[in-house]
C-alpha cells in the first residue's frame, strides 16, 4: 500500500528561527518608526506561540492595537520574511533533501501542510526547490477554520490518502494526525515542547530517522 507523508514547514523542514528574529526586529522597528511600539521586540513571547496562525500571533503580541494596525503589521512581517528567505538568510533542517529523495525513490507521496501563509510557503519552496519532491504545499489560508486538522483532512480528501503520517514539531501537527487516523510523528527540534511531543506516536531528533520507520 502506498504511503503518504505530510510535513509541517516551520520548525520541521525550515529553520524559521534563522529569519524569525531578524524579520520580527525589522517589523517592530517599523512599528517604532510609526510610533506604534515603544518597548523591546517580544521575540521570546513569539517563540512561545510559534506555529499558530499569524492572525493569532498579532492578537497576542499586539493586544492593545487595532485590527487595522495588526493587519498592516502582518503584511510588513510577511514582506520581511520573504525578503530574508530570498536573500538566503534561512536554512532547511539537516537531511530534508536527503529524506525527500529517499522517499521519492520509494514512491511515497510527500505533502506540506503549514500554518504559514501561501506567499511565504511559496518563497521557501521556490528558493530550496522543494517542489522537486513535494506533490503540493497547503497553507492554513486555504481553510476558514484555521485548524491544522481540517487542513490535513483537505489533503486526505483531495488525494485519497488512507495510509501515512503527519510529521511536525507542535501539538497542532500531532492532533492533525490523530484526528485523521494517521501516524503522529513529533520532531524534537527548536520549537518543540516535551508535553506536546509526549502525545506523538513516534518522536525523532533528526529527519533521517524516518528511514527506520518507513523502510519498505
Amino acid at each position: 500500500m502506498s504511503q503518504s507523508l505530510i510535513f509541517d514547514m516551520d520548525g520541521t523542514l525550515f529553520q524559521t528561527d534563522k529569519i524569525l528574529e531578524l524579520s520580527l526586529e525589522d517589523t517592530f522597528n517599523h512599528l517604532r518608526a510609526r510610533h506604534e511600539w515603544f518597548n523591546s521586540t517580544p521575540i521570546n513571547q513569539y517563540r512561545e506561540i510559534m506555529g499558530v496562525p499569524l492572525p493569532k500571533v498579532w492578537e497576542t503580541l499586539l493586544p492593545q492595537h487595532s485590527a487595522e494596525v495588526r493587519e498592516l503589521t502582518d503584511a510588513y512581517f510577511l514582506e520581511r520574511l520573504i525578503h530574508n528567505i530570498r536573500n538566503g538568510k534561512g536554512a532547511l533542517y539537516p537531511n530534508v533533501k536527503e529524506i525527500f529523495a529517499y522517499f521519492k525513490k520509494r514512491d511515497f507521496s510527500i505533502y506540506i501542510a503549514s500554518n504559514g501563509l501561501t506567499e511565504y510557503l511559496r518563497a521557501i519552496v521556490a528558493y530550496y526547490r522543494l517542489d522537486h519532491w513535494v506533490t503540493e504545499t497547503f497553507s492554513i489560508q486555504q481553510i476558514q477554520s484555521l485548524n491544522k486538522s481540517d487542513l490535513v483532512q483537505q489533503i486526505i480528501v483531495k488525494y485519497g490518502i488512507s495510509n501515512g503520517a503527519v510529521i511536525g514539531d507542535r501539538l497542532s501537527d500531532i492532533l492533525a494526525a490523530k484526528d485523521n487516523g494517521l501516524v503522529a510523528i513529533g520532531c524534537n527540534f527548536d520549537f518543540a515542547k516535551s508535553d506536546e511531543l509526549s502525545q506523538a506516536d513516534i518522536v525523532i531528533d533528526d529527519l533521517i530517522e524516518l528511514k527506520e520507520y518507513f523502510s519498505h
